[in-house]
């Protein structure tokens, strides 16, 4: 039988979000010994991610036989919106074993509207529309939006530039982080902390003077995180 895991929506969908079909937005992959891809679909009026996989499994202590990745992106998506980190709402995750392609899985998350990854934002001329001032806050805000998950013990585990979302509309900054399908929680804030900020350094456009003020928005959230960096 189906597992369904959703607040909002009865245990017997599975089918009904597996069946439905969008524009691709990430191609499925083959990897993990099975594939993972990315559609967005239109539901009434909003637009929605579904991350759909066959086989896509990760192995751990905890689950020596594997299982679907998404389970795992469904615990770090509710485990980071309750410490106050930006990610997009979780709408279904639903699980079967199919008697033909085994382990099938559909994570369904709300678009977030008015962001764009960093990235993008740059190509765009973001910076310069935005003026240095606005874009040391928005450096500051990004770092304290990772001390927030770190200090949860939580590391995002594939931490790059194009992984960091934000907004500018407003007076201040908006940051929020998405694919955390890697994430897991360690059993010390200083080894999230250490990781994810020693691999968005490497994985990042910023300059010294950027990173400086990232550096200065993480330690005020989590004034110990930067100690063995």
């Amino acid at each position: 039988m189906p597992i369904s895991i959703s607040h909002d929506i009865p245990e017997d969908t599975f089918q009904e979000w597996w069946q439905r079909q969008g524009e691709w937005v990430e191609e499925p992959n083959v990897r993990r010994g099975g594939e993972s891809g990315v559609q967005r679909l239109l539901e009434r009026g909003s637009v929605l991610y579904a991350k759909r996989q066959i086989g896509h499994v990760y192995r751990s202590l905890l689950h020596p036989f594997g299982r679907l990745t998404i389970l795992r992106e469904r615990a770090a998506l509710l485990a980071l919106d309750k410490l106050g980190v930006p990610v997009p709402r979780l709408v279904y995750c639903g699980i079967d074993n199919h008697p033909e392609q085994g382990w099938r899985g559909v994570l369904v998350t709300e678009a977030l509207e008015g962001f764009e990854h960093v990235e993008q934002w740059y190509a765009k001329g973001g910076r310069e529309a935005c003026g240095e001032a606005k874009h040391a806050l928005l450096m500051q805000q990004i770092g304290a939006t990772l001390a927030r998950m770190n200090l949860g013990r939580w590391q995002h585990g594939c931490l790059y530039a194009k992984h960091v979302f934000v907004r500018m509309g407003g007076e201040h900054p908006q940051v929020a982080l998405l694919d955390l399908e890697k994430s897991r929680q360690r059993l010390s804030r200083s080894r999230a902390a250490r990781h994810d900020l020693r691999q968005l350094r490497r994985h990042s456009p910023w300059s010294d003077e950027d990173w400086q003020q990232l550096l200065m928005g993480y330690a005020r959230v989590y004034p110990g995180g930067l100690k063995g960096l």
